[in-house]
């Protein structure tokens, strides 16, 4: 008996394609009825018999196309009015407050590359695209996701792409992007524009970039700077406009077969690079590139083209890899506006190619890397956002800050955790800005109205005030969450966590309970509550945070505090650093003058680096104990004693590494040994409190576990012992993923 039906469904279904899939799908099966998008899924209407019905279903999610997640379907039966003989596409309709997934950007797909071939209204253009591919959370202003609500409003179609955009069978059916030569956005160059043809554009550039030269040229959410990576000329001039001396930059290749070439690419690395996301993948480096590429490091971060300029542009090259680098000053947002560029880059490269569709969410490449076949996320931006992680608990209403580096804020919409794009350090008045703007844009778009504001608990912390602001603005209650729990609790609640939790959170530094900073803590943790089981002994932090910019200052910390004098620093430490400076840091402890106490993690990896000289000062956050992970050699067994007791000590460590020292012992074997030891001492008193607990599984978080080395070991010794290990995998271990467990905690604290 034919019924009728209604099939309601939620994901990420909208600007992907699903709705031509169900109409095709409908049409091969010759059942009548309707789909059309809704501000909250995908509503479809079938008039069939049950089992028919069952079938479609099926098929919907067996079949859907590869970046459509389905997350719920809900059926639900109706009296069937008068039957229909027709499957129809309806205008998209708004009926609630409730919303659905909005598509990140997707890279550009085979077929467009080949229509860029083959088409002659789309010969050479650089911004086709399909229902497959191509720009979404970048363009996107509103919700529903059709393209009045988009920046490509301004580009009225020609009579050719109105005939695609409009035919179902057509793979260009309601690409709310869909764009040519004649009617879509263009490249142009300089102010006041001009504008000498596409093919000519780029061979400009293409001369540019091979005569050494650095340009400026707009992308999908913002600006990149590109040279040449063979070029140590072109690279050096990268670092002056960028005011960057040290950061390693991201390469781009053109196909996986030149990548090769340079670094080691497994199974899981493949997917990572190959797939639609087309993230910068962190890979084992075997052939090195020019000079300041990628200094002091073992691991280069590679991608491949995901736009159609990206091929066109290394087709036309004489390099066969190209510096991709954000477009910006080092700690400022990526230029997102032709006049913003012109005044940032004019004068600093020769070339500034801009383009005239607008961006109106600036997203930053994400980074990712594959540690024993599981890949983790270091920045969170470009083909992620904004996928939601999608949680067990209701969080609507719940905005949280996030942390003060490498921020993004979220918020909860139903069961949807939504997590901004990386937004930076919160430190220039211009990623305040970007702060700000993207965090009202997230609220506008997802509808949201707040209820419950979520910061860090430490008070100085932009962020902090931001919140504060919007609390006292708002009326709103104000929760303040430890930033250790908030690590904790992010991975728990997207691993799904129901019961109490193990987890070391190791990190540079979070403002304690005590008023110390924390950053080495073993925690048994609920959403709501903590215990500190242990934790790294409290060291001195001579001059606060002046301490992470130069580890030496740590080195001495650690040396004066075990009781060393002058005489057994290592010679070449004397030398660089001088006894004069020791002594008057070592006054500054002994006196209590500008040291808070820390028991971060990160400053164990200053302190070791700096007394084996591989990094004294740092030029960007983390690049010490990131050094000293690159030299490390292969040997994964030998250690140095360590202690045990109720608090972790390093004593023995640091006496084994200065004996080393002593002997003339590779520097590679100690970083290695450090390594071991560091990685035999957290599994010790996991293993310990897990088995204490009656629990069979860990959580790792926190940014020091973005080392390969280091997560990697330990992984291995946990799982082959029984334990479980849980880390962050669609959240970024390091504070990118602080607002999600802001959330967490939130949702407990508020159902409490």
């Amino acid at each position: 008996m034919v019924k009728q039906y209604n099939i309601h469904l939620q994901g990420l279904v909208q600007g992907v394609g699903f709705r031509p899939f169900v109409y095709n799908l409908a049409q091969a099966l010759t059942i009548p009825g309707s789909v059309r998008n809704s501000n909250d899924g995908v509503e479809i209407v079938v008039q069939a018999e049950e089992r028919q019905m069952r079938h479609f279903v099926k098929r919907l999610r067996e079949e859907k196309p590869e970046v459509v997640s389905i997350t719920d379907i809900n059926v639900s039966e109706t009296d069937c009015p008068s039957p229909s003989d027709t499957f129809r596409i309806l205008p998209s309709e708004v009926h609630s407050d409730r919303i659905t997934q909005i598509s990140p950007d997707i890279a550009v797909c085979e077929q467009c590359l080949d229509d860029i071939k083959r088409q002659p209204h789309r010969k050479d253009y650089p911004f086709v695209n399909c229902t497959n591919c191509g720009p979404r959370f970048s363009i996107i202003e509103t919700l529903p996701y059709d393209r009045p609500n988009t920046t490509m409003a301004r580009f009225e179609m020609c009579p050719h792409c109105r005939t695609e955009y409009e035919q179902v069978e057509n793979r260009r059916f309601h690409a709310q992007p869909v764009a040519c030569n004649h009617c879509g956005p263009f490249y142009y160059m300089g102010n006041p524009a001009v504008n000498p043809g596409y093919l000519n554009l780029l061979r400009k550039v293409a001369e540019t970039i091979d005569n050494g030269q650095v340009i400026a040229l707009k992308s999908l959410g913002g600006y990149n700077l590109v040279c040449d990576a063979l070029s140590g000329e072109a690279v050096a001039r990268l670092r002056k406009v960028k005011q960057r001396d040290a950061k390693p930059f991201a390469v781009m290749f053109s196909s996986v077969e030149q990548a090769r070439e340079y670094v080691h690419i497994d199974g899981e690395e493949l997917k990572q690079l190959t797939g639609w996301r087309r993230p910068i993948v962190l890979l084992r480096q075997k052939k090195n590139l020019a000079e300041g590429v990628n200094p002091g490091m073992n691991t280069l971060g590679v991608m491949l083209p995901y736009l159609p300029v990206h091929y066109q542009l290394l087709e036309r090259t004489e390099t066969e890899v190209l510096v991709m680098t954000s477009g910006n000053i080092s700690n400022e947002p990526i230029v997102m506006e032709p006049s913003e560029a012109e005044k940032k880059f004019t004068g600093k490269v020769p070339l500034i190619v801009h383009h005239n569709r607008p961006v109106f969410n600036r997203v930053d490449d994400s980074v990712v890397f594959v540690e024993k076949g599981k890949t983790q996320i270091i920045r969170r931006s470009r083909g992620y956002v904004p996928e939601p992680l999608f949680i067990k608990k209701e969080a609507e209403g719940i905005l949280a800050f996030g942390a003060e580096l490498s921020n993004a804020f979220a918020l909860g919409r139903g069961n949807q955790l939504l997590l901004s794009q990386y937004i930076g350090n919160l430190h220039e008045a211009e990623t305040l800005q970007f702060y700000e703007e993207t965090m009202s844009r997230f609220i506008d778009l997802f509808r949201f109205t707040p209820k419950l504001l979520v910061c860090d608990l430490h008070p100085d912390y932009f962020s902090s005030h931001l919140a504060e602001h919007y609390a006292t603005a708002m009326g709103l209650p104000l929760l303040r969450v430890q930033h250790h729990h908030a690590h904790a609790a992010a991975a728990m609640i997207e691993h799904g966590y129901d019961t109490p939790a193990i987890a070391w959170c190791l990190d540079g530094v979070g403002l304690g309970t005590d008023g110390n900073g924390w950053g080495s803590e073993l925690l048994k943790v609920n959403y709501d509550t903590f215990e500190r089981i242990t934790h790294f002994e409290n060291m001195p932090l001579p001059g606060g945070d002046k301490a992470s910019g130069e580890p030496w200052r740590m080195a001495v910390a650690y040396m004066h505090h075990y009781g060393y004098t002058h005489g057994q620093y290592p010679p070449d430490f004397m030398k660089n650093i001088g006894s004069s400076k020791i002594a008057i840091i070592e006054q500054m402890i002994r006196r209590n003058i500008n040291t808070p106490l820390t028991s971060g993690a990160g400053r164990l990896f200053d302190a070791v680096a700096a007394l084996l000289g591989i990094c004294r000062t740092s030029a960007y956050q983390a690049e010490a104990a990131m050094k000293l992970e690159a030299i490390c050699s292969g040997d994964y067994t030998s250690c140095y004693p360590h202690a045990e007791g109720r608090l972790l000590g390093f004593q023995p460590m640091f006496e084994g590494i200065l004996g080393d020292l002593v002997k003339g012992t590779d520097k590679a074997m100690i970083a290695a040994k450090f390594h071991n030891t560091l990685c035999e001492t957290l599994f010790y008193y996991g293993r310990q409190a897990v088995r204490n607990e009656g629990m069979n599984s860990i959580i790792l978080t926190g940014g020091v576990f973005q080392n390969r080395r280091l997560s990697g070991m330990l992984r291995e010794k946990f799982e082959n012992n029984g334990i479980t290990v849980h880390m962050p995998e669609m959240l970024p271990c390091n504070d990118g993923g602080i607002a999600a467990g802001q959330i967490a905690v939130g949702i407990s604290k508020r159902n409490a």
